[in-house]
C-alpha cells in the first residue's frame, strides 16, 4: 500500500526504537503545573461548597416560605398551623426569576388551607365573607384602610380563586367543562382593577408555575408503576447488557458481512431510486404541463406540484446517479482500506475478550460522574437558596429614602417613617447586598465551570485507562502470552500517578469551551426578544463555531490521551504527535470512522429496538413469560420508556469501551507501520489478518 501524506507537512514518521515494547512503564510526571492548578481549584470548589452550605437553606426548595422568609407548617414557629403557601398573584410565578431564585416575585403568606371559593376584595369587603377573606391577607392586617390603599400596599390579594394544594403550595383548581377552561365554576376572573379577564390568561401563568396540573397524582401513579414493575425493568436491562456483550463478540465474526451488506444495500437502494425516477420521467412524457421548467413555475408552497414536472424527476435521477457513481468509485479505490477497518474491528473484539474487565470500567466512570453531578447540584441549590428577603422603602410621593433597604418590624417607629409618613416598608426581592450576595452569580458560574472540568477529567481518566490496557494487548508480540497480568489496573495506576496534570490540561481546555457555550446560550435567550438581526446572526455564528470547536477538541483529546497512555508524554506533545499521525493517514481515519459509526449505530438500534419491542409486548399483556404476566399498570409506557432509556445507556457504555479499543488499536497500527518493517529486528506487532491484507510478513519471527 502506498504511503499517505508522509512528507514534512505533517511531521516525520516515527523511527524504530529497539527499546519500545508497548506502553512505557518507566515514565515521569507530566504537566505538573496543571495538576497543581486542579488541586487548588478543587480546594476552592470545596470552599465554595462549604460557604454555600453555610449560607444556603435547601428547605426553601422543599418547604414553602412566605415573603418574610418564614417556613410554613414548621413546628416551633408561628406558622406551625399554616402548612400551605398562598400567592397573591400566581401569574407572576411565571417569571424566569422563579428558576434562578426559587422564589415567586409576589407577596406570599402561610395559610391554614387554600381558598375554596371565588371572591374579590371589593365584593368581600361589603359582605359577610370578609372574615373568611382576611385570613388570606398579610398577618396583622387591619381593615381601616380604603380599598385602593389596601391593594396598593399589597395587604390583601385583589382576588381569591379556588385552589388546590400541590407540594404545600396553593395553585388554581383549573379544569375543563364541556371544552371550556374553568376555575371552580368560573370562566373569567376579576383582576382587581374592576375588569374581568378570560380564565385562559390565568391558566397560562398557572401552567408555568404549576408545571403540569395534577402532577402529584401523576407522580404517585408513576411511583406505583415502578413499585410493581421494578424487577421486570431490571430483567429488561440485564437482557440489554447480555445483547450488548453478544453483539461485540459477534463483531469478530460478522463485522465484514454487516459492512458489505450495508454497502450493497445502499447501492441497491440508489439503483432503485434511479430506476423509479426514470420511470416517472417516462410516464410524464406527453402529459399536459409536465414540460414546464422549474424556473418558470417558481416557488410553490405545495411541493407536490413539482412531482408533476419531468424536470423534477430528471434532476432527482441525475443527483442519484452522481451519488451512485461516487460510491462505486470510492468502493473501488478504497476497498483495501475498508478491509483494514473491518480487520481492526474484528481485532478489537479479540482485545476486549482478553481484557474482559474493561467492560466493567464504565461503572467506575458512571460512579465518579454521579459524584460530580451530586456535588454540583447540591452546591447550586445551596447557592440559589442563600438569598435573603430584602425590604425596601416604597413611596408614591417625593421621598428621598425611596428604594432604601428597611426592616419591616422596626420601620413604623423608625426615623424613615417620620421623614416619609406615606412610605411603606415592603418586600422587594430575594437577594442581598453583602459582598457574598453580590458574588453569587460568579460563584454559580464557577460551580458550573468546575463541574465541566471535573466531569471531563473523569472521562479523560477512563479513556487513558482503557487506551493503556488495549495498547498493552496490541504491542504484545505473542498474543495473549505477552499480555501483562492486570493491564487495566496497571493503566489506571499509571494514569493517576504520572498523568493527572495532562488529563487536567485536556479537561480544562474542553471545560473552557463548554462554559463559553453555556454563556452564549444564556445570552441567546436574553436576545430572543430583541429585534437586532445582526446580534442574532452573530450569536448564531458564535454558537456554531464553538460547537465545532468543542467537537474538534474532543476528537483531539481522545487521540492525545491514547498517545499519553502509550508513550507517557505531556498533553501538548501527545496531541501534536497524534494529530500529525492521523493527518499522515487521513483517508484511513475517515474510512475507519464511518465504518465504526455505522456498526455502533446498527448495534444500538438493534439492542434498543429489540429490548423495547419485547418490553412493549410484555407490559401490554400481549405475551407471557412462563406463568407470570406483566403486573397491572396505570401507565404501561413508564416501564417501557425506562427499559428503552436504560438499554440505550447500557449499549452506549459497552460501545464506548469498544470504540476506545478500536481507536487505540488503530493508532497503534499506524505506529506499527511507521516503526517496523517486518525484519527479525523490527517485526510487525499487528495480527496475521492485517499483515495478510497489507502483504506484510515477519521474517524469522513466528506469526502472531
Amino acid at each position: 500500500m502506498e504511503d499517505e501524506r508522509k512528507n514534512g507537512a505533517y511531521g516525520t514518521p516515527q523511527k524504530y526504537d529497539p527499546t519500545f515494547k508497548g506502553p512505557i512503564y518507566n515514565r515521569g510526571c507530566t504537566d505538573v503545573i496543571c495538576c497543581v492548578f486542579l488541586l487548588l481549584a478543587i480546594v476552592g470548589y470545596v470552599a465554595v461548597g462549604i460557604i454555600a452550605w453555610t449560607h444556603g437553606d435547601p428547605r426553601k426548595v422543599i418547604y414553602p416560605t412566605d415573603s418574610r422568609g418564614e417556613f410554613c407548617g414548621q413546628k416551633g414557629t408561628k406558622n406551625e398551623n399554616k402548612p400551605f403557601l398562598f400567592y397573591f398573584n400566581i401569574v407572576k410565578c411565571a417569571s424566569p426569576l422563579v428558576l434562578l431564585e426559587f422564589q415567586c416575585p409576589t407577596p406570599q403568606i402561610c395559610v391554614e388551607k387554600c381558598p375554596d371559593r371565588y371572591l374579590t376584595y371589593l365584593n368581600a369587603r361589603s359582605s359577610r365573607d370578609f372574615e373568611y377573606y382576611k385570613q388570606f391577607c398579610v398577618p396583622g392586617f387591619k381593615s381601616n384602610k380604603g380599598v385602593a390603599e389596601v391593594l396598593r400596599d399589597g395587604d390583601c390579594p385583589a382576588v381569591l380563586i379556588p385552589s388546590k394544594p400541590l407540594a404545600r403550595r396553593c395553585f388554581p383548581a383549573i379544569h375543563a367543562h364541556k371544552g371550556v377552561l374553568m376555575v371552580g365554576n368560573e370562566t373569567t376572573y376579576e383582576d382587581g382593577h374592576g375588569s374581568r379577564k378570560n380564565i385562559t390568561d390565568l391558566v397560562e401563568g398557572a401552567k408555568k408555575a404549576n408545571g403540569v396540573l395534577e402532577a402529584r397524582q401523576l407522580a404517585m401513579r408513576i411511583f406505583e408503576d415502578y413499585t410493581v414493575s421494578w424487577y421486570w425493568i431490571i430483567i429488561g436491562l440485564v437482557i440489554a447488557m447480555v445483547m450488548s456483550l453478544l453483539f461485540i463478540i459477534l463483531l469478530r465474526f460478522l463485522a465484514g458481512i454487516m459492512v458489505w451488506v450495508m454497502i450493497i444495500m445502499v447501492i441497491l437502494v440508489l439503483g432503485y431510486g434511479i430506476f423509479h425516477c426514470y420511470m416517472e420521467y417516462s410516464r410524464l412524457r406527453g402529459e399536459a404541463g409536465s414540460d414546464v421548467s422549474l424556473v418558470d413555475l417558481g416557488f410553490q408552497t405545495d411541493f407536490r406540484v413539482y412531482l408533476h414536472l419531468r424536470q423534477t424527476w430528471l434532476a432527482f435521477m441525475i443527483i442519484l446517479s452522481i451519488l451512485e457513481v461516487i460510491i462505486i468509485l470510492l468502493l473501488i479505490f478504497l476497498r483495501k482500506r475498508i478491509l483494514i477497518a473491518i480487520a481492526l474491528i474484528k481485532e478489537a473484539s479479540r482485545a476486549v475478550g482478553y481484557v474482559m474487565c474493561s467492560m466493567l470500567y464504565p461503572l467506575v466512570t458512571f460512579f465518579l460522574l454521579c459524584l460530580c453531578i451530586a456535588y454540583w447540584a447540591s452546591t447550586a441549590v445551596f447557592l440559589s437558596t442563600s438569598n435573603e428577603a430584602v425590604y425596601k422603602i416604597f413611596d408614591d410621593g417625593p421621598c428621598p429614602l425611596t428604594a432604601k433597604t428597611c426592616n419591616p418590624e422596626t420601620f413604623p417607629s423608625s426615623n424613615e417613617s417620620r421623614l416619609c409618613p406615606n412610605a411603606r416598608c415592603q418586600f422587594a426581592f430575594y437577594g442581598g447586598e453583602s459582598g457574598y450576595h453580590r458574588a453569587l452569580l460568579g460563584l454559580q458560574i464557577f460551580n458550573a465551570f468546575m463541574f465541566f472540568w471535573l466531569a471531563n477529567f473523569v472521562l479523560a481518566l477512563g479513556q487513558v485507562t482503557l487506551a493503556g490496557a488495549f495498547a498493552s494487548y496490541y504491542w504484545a508480540l505473542r498474543k495473549p502470552d505477552d499480555l501483562p497480568a492486570f493491564p487495566l489496573f496497571s493503566a489506571f495506576g499509571r494514569a493517576l500517578r504520572y498523568h493527572t496534570g495532562s488529563l487536567a490540561f485536556g479537561a480544562l481546555i474542553l471545560a473552557i469551551v463548554q462554559i463559553i457555550r453555556v454563556i452564549l446560550e444564556y445570552l441567546d435567550q436574553r436576545l430572543k426578544a430583541a429585534e437586532n438581526r445582526f446580534a442574532k446572526y452573530l450569536m448564531t455564528c458564535l454558537k456554531c463555531c464553538f460547537w465545532c470547536l468543542e467537537k474538534f477538541i474532543k476528537f483531539l483529546n481522545r487521540n492525545a490521551y491514547i498517545m499519553i497512555a502509550i508513550y507517557g508524554t505531556n498533553f501538548c506533545t501527545s496531541a501534536r504527535n497524534a494529530f500529525f499521525l492521523l493527518m499522515r493517514n487521513i483517508i484511513r481515519v475517515a474510512v475507519l470512522d464511518k465504518v465504526t459509526d455505522f456498526l455502533f449505530l446498527l448495534g444500538k438500534l438493534l439492542i434498543v429496538g429489540s429490548v423495547g419491542i419485547l418490553a412493549f409486548f410484555f407490559f401490554t399483556h400481549r405475551i407471557r413469560i412462563v406463568q407470570d404476566t406483566a403486573p397491572p399498570l396505570n401507565y404501561y409506557w413508564v416501564p417501557i420508556l425506562t427499559v428503552i432509556i436504560g438499554s440505550y445507556l447500557i449499549a452506549h457504555g459497552f460501545f464506548s469501551v469498544y470504540g476506545m479499543c478500536v481507536d487505540t488499536l488503530f493508532l497503534c497500527f499506524l505506529e506499527d507501520l511507521e516503526r517496523n518493517d517486518g525484519s527479525a529486528e523490527r517485526p510487525y506487532f499487528m495480527s496475521s489478518t492485517l499483515k495478510k491484507l497489507l502483504n506484510k510478513t515477519n521474517k524469522k519471527v513466528a506469526e502472531s
